[in-house]
């Protein structure tokens, strides 16, 4: 939200200090967390009111499971496309040994047939 990073924050320190003394500052940090963690609490409460009110958790959860109906819709597609392929692969490879059976049919010899 804020990028202070250290340097910023010696600043702030150094500044209260001289401003607000060495014996006010506690009480004052301590007064100003309290003001920043009412803050938070309120804004999560509005956050939270206003996620419920608009159905928020509900649109997720629609989001994510159609989400999942694409995931297996693909995963689908993929498995036939694989089954597909390898129905090709078998007929090709089955014309592919056809004649090799023939061939070895017509080279047996007259005692080989009456086996």
């Amino acid at each position: 939200m804020f990028d202070i990073g250290f340097p910023e924050l010696l600043i702030i320190g150094v500044v209260s200090l001289i401003v607000i003394g060495p014996e006010q500052l506690p009480q004052t940090i301590r007064s100003i967390a309290l003001w920043v963690g009412r803050f938070k609490k309120g804004f999560s409460d509005l956050r939270s009111e206003i996620e419920r009110g608009i159905g928020a958790d509900e649109i997720k959860q629609q989001l994510h499971n159609e989400a999942i109906l694409k995931e297996i819709e693909k995963s689908k597609a993929a498995i036939a496309q694989t089954t597909q392929d390898a129905a090709a692969f078998a007929t090709q490879q089955a014309s592919a040994l056809r004649p090799t059976d023939s061939v070895t049919q017509s080279k047996r010899t007259p005692n080989d047939r009456a086996e």
